[in-house]
């Protein structure tokens, strides 16, 4: 009688040759469909100037959080743009809409002080404001972050012989107290003065009026007497990064409510008695009181 021949179990070693590219198959599988899962869409940012964005690197945030990554930068087709390519996460894919604000972020002095301190570091960052358009997967990124209360208020233009450090973002103030902010400034079209474009977010559009007067609050004044040097300046905000003030006089008789886009002459200092001007200007109604118009 014969006897069947002995099949030879596998050896431990063979089972692990086996076991061993299939667990790590099976975690690569895992571990790319879990950034699958977590990956929103991919947009594009177009912007003037690309410095220092790295792909892979540069962070994508909003109201402090990481919320996607630039995966390519890349000059455009006809090299007037640098092209970010961005991947949101999956739960930021709500940032992909129309209206939605892309600016990159560096060190500056700004308004509220120095900011972007913590890019000096890390590099910039790529920061986004969200829109509530529909769904879009190309952007025109900002040159700067979007102008605070620019969808509330009013336009005027300021005439001035020279620019000196006003520009866009620098404080409108009354009585020191920020009330709005230059818009735009930009060369007359006869070449022969600057037009600075203001905004006054509402309510505060009820303290222009016609007969206002504005002046240029990015010096220092310094008058030297008897009794020594007096240095006297509207604002260190102002001093930092520009500034613009205004006046109404108390006799609003005198003067109606200026209609939009009304041009003012910009006045290069301030008259002493300008300060001293406390106009009774009702800002908001207080229950059935009409205010002042």
């Amino acid at each position: 009688m014969t006897q069947s021949p002995k099949t030879k179990s596998p050896s431990p070693n063979s089972i692990l040759v086996w076991i061993v590219p299939l667990l790590a198959l099976l975690v690569g599988a895992y571990m790319i469909f879990k950034e699958l899962r977590n990956e929103g869409p991919r947009v594009t940012v177009a912007f003037q100037d690309g410095a220092g964005l790295e792909a892979g690197k540069t962070k994508v945030q909003h109201k402090g959080l990481t919320v996607g990554t630039v995966d390519s930068v890349a000059l455009s087709k006809d090299l007037s743009e640098v092209e970010a390519v961005i991947t949101l996460n999956r739960s930021a894919k709500g940032l992909a809409r129309d209206g939605s604000d892309f600016w990159i972020l560096r060190p500056q002095i700004g308004l509220e002080g120095v900011t972007g301190l913590g890019t000096i570091l890390s590099g910039p960052s790529i920061q986004v404001a969200p829109g509530i358009g529909p769904f879009k997967k190309r952007f025109t990124g900002l040159d700067r972050a979007p102008l605070q209360g620019s969808q509330l208020g009013y336009h005027y233009t300021l005439r001035v012989d020279q620019l000196g450090s006003l520009n866009p973002g620098a404080p409108v103030l009354y009585k020191q107290f920020k009330v709005g902010e230059v818009v735009e400034t930009k060369l007359a079209p006869d070449a022969t003065a600057i037009l600075i474009t203001i905004l006054i977010n509402s309510p505060y559009d009820k303290l222009v009026r016609t007969n206002s007067v504005f002046w240029n609050a990015s010096g220092i004044d310094m008058k030297v007497g008897l009794l020594g040097a007096k240095i006297q300046t509207d604002s260190l905000q102002s001093v930092l990064t520009g500034g613009i003030m205004f006046a109404t006089p108390e006799d609003l008789e005198d003067g109606e409510l200026a209609p939009e886009n009304t041009e003012f002459p910009l006045q290069k200092e301030a008259d002493s008695d300008w300060h001293e001007w406390k106009p009774i200007i009702q800002l908001e109604q207080e229950g059935n009181a009409p205010s002042l118009p």
